[in-house]
């Protein structure tokens, strides 16, 4: 993208829009029409972050961070350059590329009985949770010819992840999610089991339907999430991992609520490791944190699959370790 397209998209998206459509809210304004406020890039305890809408620009005194709404997305998402932009340019609406792979998907998912099957096999027997999660399947082989035929050129196609140099569909035998900005693809067959495209893995799963929750339940997994969902559990969110960026983390910590963190119980600990250490890295943002021991060897989608249940799970809720 030449310097004119960058220029270009700057100022299709104002900098305070981008900011508070990713949940920033100014505490105060400043002589000169800035804005000022908690900022959203570090954990902030004083408004230390000012944006300037007349100039589209932004500065933290706290993390002597700034630039324009493509850097902000950078350090945001925590990206590369032309993935903010490709990231921006999505949000934007000029690329309603994502939309129309994910219709895609969903649409070849009954068409394919392996594919049902693996669903079936996790543990996702409702129609509706396939229905809520927006789930598809990418048979391969066939994504760029309905794509092209919608218009959309290889050379963009090849750019934003979804095929390979080779014009084949890189989700191939994959169970796909979308995501806030990006995909999840995850193996049925004998590829790598996890796939995302270039960019950022956005904000928690889901995260508007449950932020308004006095408990939240965070699991690692969209699997974890889905059974959970099933089961009647619609206060749980996923963090794709359990390395939070600074999105996520922030998100947590935007309002009061307890946080039970359903980790991983793996062999080698390092599931409930890490939750112990973010249940304390909430605690000393003044968020409550509890930690979820499952029974050993298991998550939270295991632990559905080989005959727990709901109330169950209530139980584990309510022993849940204090940090």
């Amino acid at each position: 993208m030449n310097r004119k397209a960058i220029d270009a998209l700057k100022q299709q998206i104002p900098l305070l829009n981008y900011l508070q459509a990713h949940g920033w809210q100014p505490a105060r304004s400043t002589r000169g029409g800035g804005l000022v406020g908690l900022c959203p890039l570090h954990a902030d305890h004083t408004p230390s972050f000012m944006a300037d809408p007349c100039r589209n620009l932004f500065y933290c005194y706290g993390c002597a961070r700034g630039g324009d709404v493509i850097r902000f997305a950078e350090l945001y998402h925590q990206v590369k350059f032309p993935q903010a932009v490709a990231l921006l340019r999505e949000w934007c609406g000029v690329t309603p590329l994502l939309e129309e792979v994910t219709s895609f998907y969903r649409m070849q998912l009954t068409r394919h009985r392996d594919a049902v099957s693996y669903l079936q096999r996790r543990g996702l027997r409702a129609p509706e949770i396939v229905e809520h999660m927006r789930i598809g399947y990418a048979p391969g082989r066939c994504l760029r010819a309905w794509l092209s035929q919608l218009g959309y050129a290889l050379p963009a196609l090849s750019q934003a992840g979804l095929v390979n140099a080779g014009g084949c569909d890189t989700y191939a035998r994959r169970i796909v999610f979308p995501l806030e900005g990006n995909l999840y693809g995850r193996s049925i067959g004998d590829a790598a089991p996890h796939r995302f495209l270039p960019g950022g893995k956005g904000g928690l799963y889901a995260w508007e339907q449950v932020r308004q929750c006095e408990e939240v339940i965070l699991v690692e997994g969209l699997f974890d999430y889905a059974v959970l969902w099933q089961a009647g559990f619609h206060n749980v969110t996923c963090s794709l991992g359990t390395h939070l960026n600074a999105r996520q983390f922030q998100q947590l910590c935007d309002g009061p609520r307890i946080v039970y963190l359903a980790f991983d119980s793996d062999v080698n600990g390092s599931g409930q490791s890490a939750a112990q250490w973010m249940s304390r890295r909430l605690g000393a943002q003044g968020v409550a944190a509890r930690r979820v021991i499952l029974p050993d060897g298991h998550d939270p989608n295991s632990f559905f699959v080989q005959g727990g249940d709901a109330q169950q799970f209530q139980r584990l809720l309510a022993s849940a370790l204090l940090p």
